[in-house]
């Protein structure tokens, strides 16, 4: 059988012979005519255990002294009794404790096995592992048992846990041990889990469920349960069109209304990953040629997301409120960096099964992104198991690897009414939602206060700058109220208001927009969470800044309502210069103001902002306090303190007809932010009002419109509701690109008032496109499109 891994038992190192922790692949001798099913083990231990990193030097040598402290506390604590194999983790009536304790043990197995834990092949350590098993097994993981509380600590993690423990303590277990064991997974994971693509046994979840039954299959050697495996994993592999798994237009979306790309979706990478190496060059391999849907996601869906090695917020649901969890022994935070390594290391992991383009590709931007990790190193992350360390650590070792820089380009996820926007130097994201996709969500006590963060949450990194801003305790201490970008009405919402699982999905069909690949005209109807909120929110993503309108804001729910332009953590001491309309403002946390429109402020170390209207605008500094606990129930409870520089524009109570208009510059000075605030020819507002909002930039050959309903703006003309963009090109040619981001219109007749040549090319959508004095679109159905943009290209008359 051939190797997954092409690694060194042993490495010399700079000064000295550097003794180096070898997979068990190596040990087994991968013999083509051995077992299938010992060699699979060894796969399987390889893959959980790690190899080719030199265990003296860091920072394994730290990490593998640090997992051995722990192991031994684990081993002197343990103490079983009715109902807990340790005194904090009581199973009797919740089991996650019950799963914890597996996990534990998975650990403690691995401080046994791997060299320089101090516990290496310690019998006492042995003796724990084995007395620990059969109790679980005799108390509560048994055949017979009727399962309580989540269903996941029951079919995905436990039995994970559980079976990894039988490949990496194989030989101790014993031929009795392992099956009883694997009868326990056998009744609470029977072959009908995954009998039907439905409920529970979708995305991340099916790809957790044949994960359990792949192994099951190598340790009881039963190749029906492998096979059962990988062909349960082919309903994973299509594009969907609904509900969980992968979309065409490289969303992800998870419990059927959250886009998941950054933990579902890392787990759904990862665990693809592992089961594509554990079945290579076996009888199972996975030979489905709509494999190829999850290699290509590697780029189309992953990587837009990700940003200097974090992965943002966006696309992460309620692991945002997740941070430092109480039950995390070594209180290390969890955060869109540790997240973001999570993918890296999958991403990795799923190159080794993908062609040889592909892994070179990717290794090349998995370097890239860890190489400018500068918040948060990845070789430092204390959340990464070994194993993912060590490929991350072969990566950046390998001189044959160059780093990729960052992608550039604007990627519109319709499928999961999310937005990305890359330019040199730069990253941002949008967050909406509608009938598809929810609020936000919350569940098992978590995300308790994420309710806004669907109402248009603006978020925004630079290369050299911000990249903790979300890091940084951003989710217990920032006001949920004033969460950056959004369009608020300030109502007093109880924690995990709307429901969990994505109960909160508003009334609005209208969301989405149209993008060439490089700019977009993006908009949202937004319909506020437990309020009579009612809004159109349009962006247009260019070059240097983020446009943003808003029109048609109205609320009846006697509260303020607000458009928070900007809501930045200024960290524990931050004191960056406020300069608005060149004054430098005080520094001081209470202080507030309030400033005539249109006008400009720039935040120091972040960029600017061009405030136009109406209205005045505010600003603030204050400093804010709260803790983990308060929006994740098992969360920690300390009191953690963040300076926030804020801007935003009240619209009073109960607003009839309110909007805004401002432009967000991330990263420039206060000289370019003032410049193009003077500058007033630069952008043309074409309109901005309840039925289209519309802007032009000559010096980039931009138009793009949103027309909510049918009507003209500028030299658009539309027959209903849609996104139109176009954009002039240096060569004498136009593209335009149309999107129906509702998803109703049976047909759409368009019309933009410019002198046209000769169409050049048009989508099958298009039944007509005629130029002349003027350009002529009539599309057929577009209800069929996903909200994707259709472009058609002219050369102008």
């Amino acid at each position: 059988m051939k190797r997954v891994w092409s690694r060194r038992s042993f490495l010399a190192a700079a000064g000295g012979g550097a003794l180096v922790f070898g997979g068990a692949a190596e040990r087994a001798g991968a013999d083509p005519a051995a077992d299938v099913h010992e060699a699979m083990r060894a796969v399987w231990r390889d893959l959980v255990l790690g190899g080719g990193f030199p265990v003296t030097e860091e920072p394994f040598r730290s990490r593998l002294a640090e997992l051995g402290e722990q192991v031994g506390g684990w081993a002197a604590a343990m103490a079983p009794s009715p109902g807990s194999l340790w005194p904090d983790l009581a199973f009797a009536t919740d089991p996650e404790r019950m799963m914890q304790s597996y996990y534990r043990l998975r650990t403690m197995a691995e401080g046994f096995l791997r060299p320089g834990t101090g516990l290496t092949g310690d019998a006492g350590v042995l003796a724990s592992l084995l007395a620990g098993l059969d109790h679980l097994h005799a108390e509560v993981y048994h055949a017979g048992q009727v399962r309580y509380g989540n269903w996941y600590c029951w079919q995905i993690g436990a039995p994970q846990a559980l079976l990894d423990l039988c490949v990496l303590l194989y030989e101790q277990l014993g031929s009795d041990r392992l099956g009883r064991f694997c009868a326990a997974v056998d009744h609470f994971v029977p072959d009908s889990a995954v009998a039907s693509y439905s409920g529970t046994s979708t995305g991340a979840n099916r790809v957790d469920l044949c994960r359990v039954l792949a192994v099951r299959g190598v340790v009881g050697q039963e190749d029906a349960k492998t096979a059962l495996a990988r062909d349960a994993l082919s309903p994973v592999f299509p594009y969907v069109t609904t509900g969980d798994g992968l979309y065409r237009d490289g969303s992800f979306v998870q419990h059927t209304w959250v886009p998941y790309t950054g933990t579902y979706g890392a787990v759904f990478l990862g665990g693809l990953g592992m089961l594509f190496a554990l079945l290579k060059n076996t009888p199972w391999q996975i030979t489905d040629p709509r494999a190829q849907t999850v290699l290509d996601a590697v780029e189309r869906a992953w990587a837009p997301f990700l940003f200097n090695g974090l992965v943002m917020d966006a696309v992460s649901g309620r692991a945002v409120s997740r941070g430092l969890l109480v039950s995390d022994a070594r209180q290390v935070q969890q955060d869109d960096h540790t997240r973001g390594h999570a993918v890296l290391a999958g991403i990795l992991l799923l190159a080794e099964g993908a062609s040889a383009a592909e892994r070179i590709r990717w290794r090349g931007l998995v370097k890239g992104w860890a190489a400018r990790s500068y918040y948060s190193p990845p070789l430092a992350d204390r959340t990464l198991g070994l194993s993912a360390l060590a490929r991350l650590a072969d990566l950046r070792a390998d001189p044959a690897v160059a780093p990729a820089p960052e992608p550039v380009g604007h990627r519109l996820f319709a499928s999961m009414d999310r937005a990305t926007h890359r330019r040199p130097g730069w990253a941002a994201s949008l967050s909406m939602a509608s009938r598809r996709i929810t609020h936000y969500e919350t569940g098992n006590g978590e995300h308790l206060r994420g309710w806004h963060t669907g109402s248009g949450m603006l978020s925004w990194w630079g290369s050299t700058y911000g990249n903790g801003q979300y890091s940084d305790a951003f989710w217990p201490t920032v006001d949920p109220r004033r969460l950056p970008g959004t369009t608020v009405a300030r109502t007093v919402l109880a924690d995990g208001a709307g429901g969990d699982w994505g109960a909160s999905r508003p009334d609005a069909a209208w969301v989405g927009g149209s993008t060439d690949g490089e700019f977009a005209a993006v908009g949202q109807h937004l319909r506020g969470l437990g309020s009579t909120l009612e809004a159109r929110k349009s962006w247009f993503f260019l070059a240097d800044t983020v446009v943003c309108l808003g029109a048609g804001i109205r609320a009846s729910d006697g509260v303020p309502v607000e458009s928070v332009v900007d809501n930045r953590n200024l960290g524990v001491k931050g004191t960056h210069a406020l300069t608005i309309g060149g004054s430098v403002q005080p520094a001081r946390s209470g202080w507030s103001a309030t400033f005539t429109a249109p006008g400009w402020a720039h935040l120091a170390g972040f960029g600017g902002y061009v405030l136009q209207g109406p209205g005045p605008f505010k600003a603030l500094r204050e400093e804010r306090t709260g803790r983990w606990n308060d929006i994740n129930r098992g969360g920690a409870t300390t009191a953690l303190t963040r300076r926030y520089a804020t801007l935003w524009y009240d619209h009073g109570r109960d607003p009839v007809d309110a909007g805004y208009l401002y432009q967000v510059l991330p990263g420039a000075s206060t000289t370019q932010t003032a410049a193009r605030a003077a500058a007033s020819s630069w952008l043309t507002l074409l309109a901005n009002s309840a039925t289209g909002q519309g802007v032009s930039v000559a010096s980039l050959g931009f138009t793009g419109v949103n027309f909510w309903q049918a009507g003209a703006v500028g030299p658009l003309e539309a027959s209903g509701p849609c996104s139109v963009m176009v954009r002039l090109r240096s060569d004498g040619t136009a593209s335009l690109s149309v999107a129906d981001p509702a998803r109703t219109l049976g047909a759409l007749t368009l019309v933009w008032r410019r002198a046209v040549a000769t169409v050049l090319s048009r989508p099958e959508s298009v039944v007509s496109a005629v130029g002349g004095t003027q350009l002529r679109i009539e599309f057929g159905s577009l209800v069929g499109t996903a909200g994707s943009s259709q472009e058609v290209v002219v050369r102008l008359g």
